[in-house]
């Protein structure tokens, strides 16, 4: 059984960043576009504090072994829900955990009376683009110069 758990910087912070780093590495090849750690850490003690049940720890067997990002977006005429991250330890990937996140993540999003969500995937992770489409997401369109592509999914 998973265990959702608030981001708690202080204890965190640690796990975070490296489970942040290692989602670089598997969408880009490496993390040298992750940028600066107390940047980061400054953001996620924001966001955290504005969508406590949103950013969280994923724990199962007393071990940290993943992470959600979750936040609602404000469009030209609407609110959007949108994923930050989705990231579990390479280990645990492919053994249907992922659709466990994904029921957190929608239950998150229809708490907020949300329906639709976006999130950014780079097209050489192809693991994570199948986990999407299976999900039913659709592209709508790539950003960042080609970099990712945006996708969209309703619940």
């Amino acid at each position: 059984m998973l265990h959702f758990i608030t981001i708690d910087i202080n204890k965190h912070s640690e796990v975070a960043i490296g489970f942040r780093k290692d989602s670089f590495a598997a969408s880009f090849g490496d993390a040298s576009d992750f940028g600066d750690e107390k940047k980061y850490l400054n953001w996620l003690e924001i966001m955290v504090k504005d969508f406590p049940d949103g950013f969280v720890m994923v724990e199962k067997d007393n071990r940290l072994i993943g992470q959600l990002e979750l936040t609602i977006k404000e469009d030209i005429d609407r609110k959007i829900g949108y994923v930050n991250l989705y990231y579990l330890v390479p280990e645990i990937r492919g053994n249907g955990i992922g659709k466990e996140l994904h029921n957190y993540a929608s239950s998150f999003f229809k708490s907020q009376n949300l329906y639709e969500f976006h999130l950014r995937v780079s097209p050489t992770n192809t693991s994570a683009l199948k986990f999407y489409q299976k999900l039913g997401m659709e592209e709508i369109g790539q950003e960042l110069d080609g970099k990712v592509i945006r996708m969209k999914g309703f619940l």
